[in-house]
Parts: structure tokens; sequence; C-alpha cells
């Protein structure tokens, strides 16, 4: 990955608004102030299935979600039915865990996977891709 010059990473997720389905409070502080550092809108930070389902219906109707950061365990639950309402909302989205190779991503498998620990410059490139993407698709 190249280096950036401060400007230029301050600008790399500028205007995009992302959301973060994270159950380790901490993990999620510094996942959002990572994101934001390079000039990503935070939309909300959900730590169960159920707050991640309300979110995105609140944003969705509010205006749009550029891309979701999700953890695919959240309080030993399964966040797949999150995944499963994203897809349907079109929405991009990069599963991020601490299994490792070959999880299960239920409906999914072309999904992009972060095995934590994960360098956060990737984290950041993958959420840049995954707003490309859905820009894209805005746009056809």
């Amino acid at each position: 990955m190249n280096s950036l010059t401060p400007e230029q990473s301050c600008a790399l997720l500028k205007d995009r608004r992302v959301l973060v389905v994270e159950d380790d409070i901490l993990f999620a502080m510094c996942l959002e102030d990572e994101l934001t550092d390079v000039g990503a809108e935070i939309v909300g930070c959900a730590t169960s299935v159920g707050d991640a389902l309300r979110i995105i219906d609140h944003a969705a109707a509010r205006g749009r979600i550029n891309a979701v950061l999700l953890d695919l365990n959240l309080r030993g639950c399964s966040s797949l039915p999150v995944a499963d309402a994203l897809a349907r909302r079109g929405i991009p989205f990069v599963f991020s865990t601490g299994y490792g190779e070959g999880c299960n991503t239920g409906r999914h498998p072309t999904v992009p996977v972060l095995h934590k620990p994960y360098n956060m410059q990737k984290l950041i490139y993958t959420v840049e891709a995954l707003c490309q993407e859905w820009e894209s698709r805005q746009d056809s």
C-alpha cells in the first residue's frame, strides 16, 4: 500500500458514511477513530444484531450508508441476519472476525473478510474500495 501525505489520508474517505458493527466497545472506538481520521462520517456503532438493524433502517431512510464494517459474532450471536439485510439493500460491507480462514459467511462468500487482528491501513483501503463500489453502482 502506498504511503499517503496527511492531506491525502484525511480525504481518503471524505463524505463517506460508514456503520461500525462491533461488540467490543474499545475496539469499536479505535475503528471509529481510524475511520474519522481519514474523513469518514460514522453513522453509528452497533453492538448487537438488533441495534445494527435499527441503525440500518434509520440511516437508510434518512440518507445513505456507503459501507459497513460487520463483526461476524456479536455477543455470541451470528451477525448473518445483518449481512442479509445489507445485501437486500445493496449496502456494501466487509466482515470483521477473530475466526480463522474459511469462517462461515452464510450466503455471502464473496464479501471481503478482515481477520482480527488486522492492519488498520488494510481496513481503510478495504472500506474505500467498498465505497467506490457503492458509488459506481449508484452511477449506473
